[in-house]
């Protein structure tokens, strides 16, 4: 059955357009909030969203009829109605999308796809069912922001979809020197509680975008796997590749993201978990430091390439005389200076 759900989802995601939900990042081939916060008197407001059982509520004579806007085939969308109803035989079940399905996530990212800001200032960022909404906050005037959390909330019971507003946190980026206490955002008379630092997809974000904390957990997770002796005793080989696997796997994580911004404490910490490993393997490994740079520079060409990317327009092309470089961003905070954007225009101009 899986074996067919792949025919099916690559048939599916081989006739949707483009242009669809350039923000759904999970199955699709950031809006430069830097570059706002470089601005004065400007802030930042994240709201991260919590579904309750999200694959589980997920109606499917809803998704039929979108699918049906999409332009799929009539035949296929019954097709995908008949697959996600009457799937228990003890309990019949028409609601949700099974666990499990390779499927599943498709059609969830399908059904949420009309979930869209509507204002500039404003963008729903979104990898499966995490959720987040950024608002784009100039001189305190919070109005499109509001207006979009309401708006969310009142797509949600039109979807079947329930927010869990007790697991929903909100958090507020201001570098402004002169800050002021921002009024609380109500999701159903409820206050969403508003946090320091989160956790999205493994990677720790705070309101002062820092990264110690997010690489203390690296490093912590990465030295629990540096077991590498114990390969010997086993018969396994070659450590190398166990190393590549479990440990700089972790090490590289969304890396392109934060390790411009890290403080030089923290890549030194990060660099020792390597060398450890490379004392262990008795192999040369590529110091975290090349990692970044190789990632930011495959990364950079695939933004390029690719028109319908939401950071492509940052890559602008200088003149046709000189072809193949792009200009750079003017930045007036180091944290501009060293994110991946401008990393990335750096690579490709210096390449060329």
């Amino acid at each position: 059955m899986k074996c067919f759900e792949r025919l099916v989802k690559d048939h599916i995601t081989s006739i949707l357009p483009d242009t669809l939900d350039p923000l759904q990042f999970a199955y699709c081939p950031n809006h430069p909030a830097l570059t706002h916060l470089d601005k004065r008197n400007i802030y930042l407001r994240m709201l991260f969203i919590d579904y309750s059982s999200a694959f589980n509520t997920i109606v499917p004579s809803k998704i039929f009829i979108k699918l049906e806007t999409l332009g799929l085939d009539p035949a296929l969308c019954n097709w995908v109605l008949d697959f996600l109803t009457g799937r228990s035989t003890p309990l019949i079940l028409n609601t949700g999308a099974p666990q499990g399905c390779v499927l599943s996530p498709l059609l969830y990212s399908l059904f949420t796809h009309d979930c869209v800001a509507m204002h500039a200032s404003n963008s729903i960022i979104k990898f499966a069912d995490d959720t987040t909404v950024v608002g784009l906050i100039t001189n305190n005037d919070e109005t499109a922001y509001r207006e979009k959390v309401r708006a969310l909330g009142v797509w949600c019971q039109e979807n079947n979809l329930t927010l869990n507003v007790n697991k929903t946190k909100e958090m507020i980026v201001d570098f402004r020197k002169q800050q002021r206490e921002q009024p609380p955002i109500h999701i159903d008379e409820t206050v969403v509680e508003k946090v320091k630092s989160c956790v999205r997809r493994g990677t720790y974000i705070t309101d002062k975008l820092k990264w110690s904390t997010h690489t203390d957990s690296v490093v912590k997770k990465a030295q629990q796997r540096l077991n590498l002796r114990r390969l010997k005793k086993f018969g396994l080989s070659p450590k190398t590749n166990f190393y590549r696997c479990t440990i700089e796997s972790i090490l590289s994580g969304c890396i392109t993201a934060w390790y411009g911004n890290c403080a030089a404490h923290n890549c030194k910490a990060l660099q020792r978990v390597v060398r450890s490993a490379q004392l262990i393997t008795g192999s040369k490994l590529p110091a975290l430091q090349d990692t970044y740079t190789t990632r930011c520079h495959r990364k950079a060409k695939k933004i390029v390439k690719d028109n319908n990317h939401p950071s492509h327009c940052l890559f602008t092309p200088l003149s046709s005389r000189r072809r193949g470089q792009h200009r750079c961003i003017k930045a007036g905070t180091e944290r501009l200076k060293n994110s991946f954007h401008l990393k990335a225009i750096r690579l490709l101009n210096s390449h060329h």
